[in-house]
Formats: structure tokens, C-alpha cells, sequence
């Protein structure tokens, strides 16, 4: 049985929800670390204790956090963290944390000849991917040239202020309303205007965004119009970017 912890006005998790749906019967407690859709960000270190108090275990996906934000995984407690390096300028090349005590305890399928210690090479099929760990080292490279995770996470919550604090009137943002809580991840709305036809103006401005209808967001589809718009902040992104789109969403009228 799969259940769907609701979601609040703001479109977070309602944690009021999950602990209501917490038994004894709970084996795993599954997560998106921030959401692609709205950005919000979960408390991950309540939800992960929750899930320990419920001798459940708990699973994050992090892949669209990984891009914005440095990860703990002994600080956040969690059992399983899943991402890949290619939202934040790698190849797509699988990641996957496990807690040493789990992991000793999985059989995973693979060829019988593979080695199965130590613990992680046991979830190694055969021949590594070279050329794809060679790419990932040099991301990490890449990114610490720029300072690290640490910095550039400041640098695009500062964008991501800077974007927040000026939308025109003529915009609705879904989700949380500051940059508390969340990655530089925006869905909204051009009061007036179909999100496509912002989309594809803007494409011919040069400016680019998505609109779509389906964000994998299972327990938000309903919360959210039929269709909206998002934008990205990452750490090439400039202030005079921002501003561009900023005035660019202003000329909209209906």
C-alpha cells in the first residue's frame, strides 16, 4: 500500500499529515529533498526521525537539491539519499548513499563473478562506467574552482531574493513565498496570459523558461493550475539575467 502525505496552502509537506499516517506497518518513508515543481524544501531531519520512531526506513530523493544546496547525510539522518551529478552540470551518472548497516543487508542483483566486498562494490554490475566517474570528478573540480557548494548557494539564494522581492503584480508565485524554505526553483503564473504563450514569447526574446503541465508532482497535479511556468536560478546565472526577466514578465498585460 502507497500513501500520499497531503500538502498545505503553501504547497510543503504537511507534516501534521505524515505523522497521522505513520503505523507500524510503515517500512519506508519516501522523499523529495526540495521539489522540481514549486522548490520548496523539506525538513528532512524531522521527516527522517518520524520515519526512525516508526522503525521505518527513510529515502530521499535529492536530485534537484543536490544542484543548489551542499548535502550531510550523517546530519540529516536519512537511510537512503539518492541524485545525480547531472543537475548540477555532470553527466547523468547515478548517486546512491546507503547506511552501511542497510547496505549490508541488501542483496543486490548482479552477476555472480562481481565482487561483493567491500559493501559497495557489491552493488557494482560489472565494468564502471569510466568515462562517466571521470566526468563526475571533474564537476567536483569544477564546482569547488567556483568556492564550493557553500558559495554558490549563497550566491543564488541572493538571485533568488533578488527575483522574489521584485515580481510584478502582474505574477503569481505558488509555493513558499520568500526564499525560506526553498532552492531557486519558481512556479507561477502571468495573471491573464496561458502559460504557454509566456513561454513561447519569451523564447522568442530570447528569455528562456518552461511551462508544462505535469511537474512529477503526484499530491500537487490538483493543488495547481492546469498549466504554469517555472524558472531556474543556478550559480552561472547573473543579477542582470534576473533583472531581464523581471521586465520581461512586467510587459505582459490582459
Amino acid at each position: 500500500v502507497v500513501r500520499v502525505v497531503a500538502a498545505t496552502d503553501d504547497l510543503t509537506i504537511d507534516y501534521d499529515d505524515l505523522e497521522r499516517q505513520l503505523t507500524e506497518r510503515t517500512r519506508v518513508v519516501a522523499f523529495a529533498l526540495a521539489s522540481n515543481a514549486t522548490g520548496s524544501v523539506a525538513d528532512a531531519k524531522r521527516i527522517c526521525a518520524l520515519a526512525r520512531a516508526a522503525g521505518a526506513l527513510s529515502w530521499i530523493d535529492a536530485v534537484h537539491y543536490a544542484a543548489h544546496e551542499p548535502i550531510d547525510v550523517a546530519e540529516l539522518g536519512c537511510d537512503v539519499l539518492l541524485c545525480s551529478p547531472y543537475k548540477f552540470c555532470g553527466p547523468h551518472l547515478g548517486i546512491a548513499y546507503v547506511r552501511r548497516e542497510l547496505a549490508e543487508t541488501l542483496r543486490p542483483y548482479k552477476a555472480r563473478p562481481s565482487a561483493s566486498t567491500p559493501t559497495g562494490r557489491s552493488f557494482e554490475t560489472g565494468t564502471l562506467p569510466y568515462e562517466l566517474l571521470a566526468g563526475f570528478s571533474a564537476t567536483i573540480a569544477y564546482l569547488e574552482t567556483l568556492g564550493g557548494m557553500e558559495v554558490l548557494r549563497d550566491y543564488e539564494r541572493e538571485l533568488g531574493e533578488h527575483l522574489v522581492a521584485n515580481l510584478p503584480d502582474n505574477v503569481t508565485l505558488y509555493g513558499p513565498p520568500s526564499m525560506e524554505g526553498r532552492v531557486p526553483t519558481f512556479l507561477f503564473n502571468v495573471d491573464g496570459v496561458p502559460a504557454d504563450e509566456v513561454a513561447r514569447t519569451l523564447g522568442e526574446r530570447g528569455v528562456g523558461i518552461w511551462s508544462a503541465d505535469n511537474w512529477y508532482c503526484v499530491s500537487l497535479g490538483e493543488r495547481l493550475p492546469e498549466q504554469s511556468l517555472r524558472a531556474g536560478i543556478i550559480h552561472y546565472n547573473t543579477r542582470a539575467e534576473v533583472d531581464r526577466l523581471l521586465a520581461e514578465l512586467s510587459s505582459f498585460q490582459r
